[in-house]
């Protein structure tokens, strides 16, 4: 695989990290301009750790997923710097991949669960015969590798037996996401990247997925990386969040620290407004406003037309990603000192708090 560029060597890594990503955007010409989707995204991710990244629809989310896979379909245009680090072996610039080395680094060192089971099944070929043809896909032992499948399905509480005999459309879609879920994991890759992978799913199932994948991440010692606009669905697994906002991170953290003292308006407004059956219904305010035009950008920050504390500085200087409280939290406001006084809300009170 292609090996790190000068700038990457110069650069010292913490052992920890799985995936550096620096500098990342993501752009489409259109027809009425460039539209830029992904905006100079800087993030580690910890090996080992189960990394939440949260926002709104059309935030960013997917196409930081796709950019670690260098999966943005054309003719999106992916800029910047993406370093995978395996336990063994040189690091790799993943944007400098040839196809054929693409085609290995996916499912065999990084591997991708997407939203919707059923999309991404053959609905003509059984459950069984998709893990075959991904085993001979990669030259993996298909014996050895039906084992492992069989492993996987049980440790997901499924009967291995009637899902690989079974056709997609004949599972129901929580014991469908589990069987992709096996499948994405049947080559035992270091990371897995889930984008909003129980968003179909009713909030039982969810919560049971999440559970399943926090006892397959000890076992396998995989590192996740769990995309999904529901915030307090990932608060309770995550050990660490980022809160991404019109193509940019808003917010990054640990846990604990973004939740219960998250330093961003929009993440606190964010947190305000999800449904909670025992909280007052006047206690939960949904965000105004829209989030910007890819194509229009406005100057300054992003999130100052929607945000209670916007000054004349919001408006015309976009404030740079900082340590907030502590080096290992960080927030891109200019008044993250005064969020807490103008959103407020009970961190406590959050379903999916732990």
């Amino acid at each position: 695989m292609s090996r790190q560029s000068p700038r990457q060597q110069s650069q010292r890594r913490d052992e920890d990290v799985a995936i550096s990503i620096r500098d990342v955007s993501v752009t489409f010409e259109m027809d009425r301009g460039s539209a830029n989707v992904l905006n100079g995204v800087d993030l580690d991710v910890e090996r080992n750790e189960l990394l939440g990244v949260v926002g709104e629809s059309g935030s960013g989310k997917s196409m930081l997923a796709s950019s670690m896979l260098d999966a943005v379909e054309e003719p999106g245009q992916v800029e910047g710097e993406i370093t995978y680090y395996p336990e063994e072996g040189e690091p790799v610039d993943i944007l400098d991949l040839s196809d054929d080395e693409l085609k290995r680094l996916r499912w065999e060192e990084i591997s991708m669960v997407f939203q919707g089971a059923l999309s991404s099944f053959n609905p003509t070929m059984k459950v069984g015969k998709h893990f075959e043809e991904t085993l001979t896909a990669h030259d993996a032992d298909v014996s050895t590798g039906m084992d492992r499948a069989r492993e996987l399905l049980s440790d997901l509480y499924l009967d291995p037996d009637r899902v690989l005999d079974s056709y997609p459309h004949e599972l129901s879609g929580g014991m469908s996401q589990r069987a992709l879920i096996a499948l994405s994991l049947v080559l035992d890759p270091e990371i897995l990247v889930m984008d909003e992978p129980t968003a179909a799913l009713d909030l039982l199932m969810q919560r049971s997925i999440l559970s399943l994948l926090d006892d397959l991440q000890s076992k396998h010692d995989l590192t996740v990386v769990f995309i999904t606009h529901d915030l307090p669905l990932v608060a309770g697994l995550a050990d660490r969040l980022c809160v991404l906002y019109a193509f940019e991170v808003a917010e990054r953290g640990p846990t604990d620290a973004v939740v219960e003292e998250a330093r961003h308006p929009y993440t606190r407004a964010l947190l305000k407004a999800v449904p909670n059956l025992d909280a007052p219904l006047e206690s939960m305010k949904p965000i105004e406003g829209t989030a910007p035009d890819p194509v229009n950008i406005p100057r300054g920050c992003t999130y100052a037309p929607r945000c209670p504390l916007a000054d004349e500085t919001c408006h015309k200087n976009d404030p740079e990603l900082r340590p907030v409280d502590h080096p290992d939290h960080d927030a891109a406001c200019h008044h993250w000192e005064d969020a807490a006084n103008a959103v407020s809300f009970d961190a406590d009170e959050l379903e999916g708090k732990p």
